[in-house]
């Protein structure tokens, strides 16, 4: 018997059975409650208990995987030859919290050093947005 609540668009039926009761990977119970003599049925899904499956730690891959970089980059990195696009970011964010570089009307906009100037193309200030493109041209690609 299927009887729609008021406001709700959604129906509740006491004998349907629900989609997720085709998930092998999901266990349901049906809970039933008696109010104001409407009889409803509430479903609720919970994960699994069995054990997750052995996983090894997958190699790094795309931005996680260390690259060659450029010897402008190697020279603002202090001589690292390979890392990740993920650590040159952190590394870049530091060098600009650790020197006041971001304009103080606002923040997205990084006034570049000397030494940034040298990754950046010279430019004197850079959208926060930018640097990540930015900082491509320096990354060497690898055929593997």
């Amino acid at each position: 018997m299927a009887m729609p609540l008021g406001f709700l668009s959604t129906t509740f039926s006491a004998t349907g059975t629900p989609s997720l009761l085709k998930s092998p990977s999901l266990s349901v119970q049906a809970v039933s409650f008696n109010a104001a003599k409407l009889r409803t049925s509430v479903t609720y899904a919970t994960a699994s208990s069995e054990p997750a499956t052995d996983t090894k730690k997958r190699a790094p891959r795309g931005f996680s995987k260390p690259r060659p970089v450029s010897p402008e980059m190697r020279d603002f990195l202090g001589g690292r030859t390979e890392i990740p696009r993920t650590e040159v970011l952190k590394v870049i964010w530091a060098h600009i919290k650790q020197n006041g570089l971001q304009d103080p009307n606002n923040k997205r906009v990084i006034v570049c050093d000397e030494k940034l100037k040298k990754i950046f193309g010279e430019k004197d200030q850079v959208g926060f947005l930018e640097i990540a493109g930015l900082i491509s041209p320096h990354f060497k690609k690898v055929e593997n």
